[in-house]
């Protein structure tokens, strides 16, 4: 098994649109691993992508991914849906007539399903892709696993109960994705052993390096999401190898240079913490 971050952003990708602050100014001249888009996971062996933000199709582009046999979502948000048409452009024969359209199994939380439809108002796109055989929508009932090739996937759900993480087992191998909204969630004593574990960096709080605050005290976002400190807390808490933190927002203000002083800083602490950048691959 192997990992593969095709995108490392947050809900904000860097660069933002039309920002002229430092960070997305480094990052439109330098380009990857310092510009970031938005987060996605692709788990070679299963072939299986966890989530599509908007600029899927670019990361994919520049990924060494050959073949998707599968894809699942975490949750609804927009960030980590609205790059569903990957489908359309993946599978659709748009020369042979009549059309040999290919098509991907999706396999969704029945509660990810419902929020789709009921928050973000693009089911019917999905049953549109659907009728067309692109895709095979596979809705599953809580506590249910599915399977694909030689690996078996377990969609967790975290504290937030909209969100689920995945565990990814095979080959010997055992693989947790959470990618995003960890707030709440604490690591269960039956969750096991973990070679990889691939975690939202969470909130900055604190700047980083200086230790400067960088959110307002009273700012709703720290009341409604995990910090960087909890995150921390909760790898503290993990039985795992390698942990990568990804989900690395505009608005948190990490470079890459940053994220590797952070990286180099925890893991003398003896954290076995990475920093996510497009295209790192993690050999399981």
């Amino acid at each position: 098994m192997r990992l593969e971050i095709l995108g490392s952003g947050g809900a904000l990708s860097t660069p933002r649109a039309l920002c002229a602050c430092a960070l997305c100014q480094q990052a439109r001249q330098c380009g990857v691993p310092y510009s970031r888009s938005g987060p996605s996971v692709f788990v070679h062996g299963p072939d299986l992508i966890i989530d599509t933000p908007e600029d899927v199709v670019s990361s994919l582009a520049r990924s060494s991914v050959e073949h998707i046999a599968a894809g699942t979502y975490s949750h609804w948000h927009p960030d980590h849906v609205l790059g569903l048409r990957l489908w359309e452009s993946l599978n659709g024969d748009y020369l042979g007539w009549p059309a040999q359209n290919r098509k991907t199994p999706i396999y969704l939380p029945d509660r990810v399903a419902r929020d789709i439809d009921e928050k973000l108002g693009v089911w019917e796109s999905f049953e549109f892709m659907q009728r067309r055989g692109l895709v095979e929508i596979v809705e599953l009932g809580e506590g249910e696993r599915f399977q694909v090739g030689a690996y078996c996937v377990t969609p967790l759900a975290l504290a937030e109960e909209y969100v689920f993480a995945q565990l990814i087992e095979g080959q010997g191998r055992r693989v947790f994705v959470a990618a995003d909204e960890l707030f709440g969630w604490w690591p269960p004593d039956d969750l096991g052993h973990l070679d990889v574990a691939v975690l939202p960096i969470g909130v900055v709080e604190f700047d980083l390096l200086s230790g400067a605050r960088h959110y307002p005290a009273d700012h709703p976002v720290l009341a409604r999401e995990a910090t960087v400190e909890q995150t921390l807390a909760v790898v503290r808490q993990l039985d795992v190898d390698r942990v990568v933190l990804t989900h690395i927002s505009e608005a948190d203000q990490v470079g890459y240079d940053e994220a590797l002083q952070l990286q180099e800083q925890w893991q003398a602490e003896g954290l076995p913490v990475s920093m996510a950048y497009d295209g790192l691959l993690i050999e399981v």
